[in-house]
């Protein structure tokens, strides 16, 4: 399992070594650097209530402010995007009040997730398994929250802020062309443990850096924790990105995870690939 570890580790970025006010400021540099370079002038992001997006706003405004200091005009604007009342509001409105963000903005993604699924089942009813219904809708509210971060992208030359990290990024743990789109990642080649760093070193209080993780996208299963769904803990996943030992049971279910996930990661296959090689 150690070459294995190694390969998928410098796949997904992860490096040896770590030093959160070093990351802090190489991540928040990144941010400055490519908001200039693509001349815009706004980052989106949505808020959960979630560490992740915790921290990508945290590095999100602080690279705003550092632009404006030099003189560039630069914005950030939070979303927060619930499906009706979203179970952990609490936790959200207090990321926000970390965060601190110049905007928010709060779209109610509900009604366009439901009409999204009615409309599939006028005439796809019969191909959409019943009992994974919620499963479903899940990826269309996921979806449904990317279409509005880059609707208001749009009108304000944004760029949109993806909270993807090399936890999630290992066991596919996110929606195709949903939280898996977008044009940025602050938080590429970090593990779980390594983004709660980085919040706690930006001034996140305890309770929301170690909140227990959850994608909250089943409606039958709200605030189910992604532990739960993965079959391994958040540390054994860190662990194993880090090169440390895993039990021979855990490291199975992550490779086999990581392998069957593959096509998430991916660009579209298209011809061309095959004959260029």
């Amino acid at each position: 399992m150690d070459n294995e570890q190694h390969s998928i580790s410098r796949v997904l970025g992860v490096t040896a070594n770590f030093d959160a006010a070093l990351e802090v400021g190489r991540r928040t540099d990144f941010l400055c650097r490519n908001l200039r370079q693509a001349s815009c002038r706004t980052y989106i992001l949505g808020i959960s209530g979630g560490v992740d997006s915790l921290a990508a706003g945290l590095l999100a405004q602080a690279a705003v402010l550092e632009l404006r200091a030099d003189g560039y005009d630069a914005q950030f604007i939070a979303m927060r995007l619930p499906y009706g009342v979203q179970a952990d509001e609490t936790d959200a409105q207090k990321s926000l009040g970390v965060i601190g963000p110049d905007r928010v903005v709060t779209v109610d993604i509900k009604p366009a997730a439901d009409a999204m699924l009615e409309a599939v089942m006028v005439e796809g009813e019969d191909l959409v398994e019943q009992a994974r219904k919620h499963f479903h809708l899940g990826n269309i509210k996921a979806r449904q929250r990317m279409i509005a971060q880059y609707a208001l992208a749009g009108s304000t030359r944004g760029l949109v802020i993806g909270t993807d990290q090399a936890a999630e990024a290992l066991m596919g743990f996110f929606t195709k062309f949903g939280d898996g789109a977008a044009d940025i990642l602050p938080l590429a080649g970090l593990t779980k443990r390594r983004v709660r760093a980085i919040a706690e070193h930006m001034g996140a209080p305890a309770e929301l850096v170690f909140k227990v993780p959850t994608a909250d996208l089943e409606s039958d299963a709200p605030l189910r924790p992604d532990e739960e769904v993965y079959g391994v803990t958040y540390d054994e996943i860190d662990d194993f990105l880090e090169g440390k030992a895993v039990t021979e049971p855990a490291g199975k279910r992550i490779l086999k995870t990581y392998l069957a996930s593959r096509h998430k990661r991916a660009l579209p296959v298209a011809p061309i690939n095959e004959m260029a090689g």
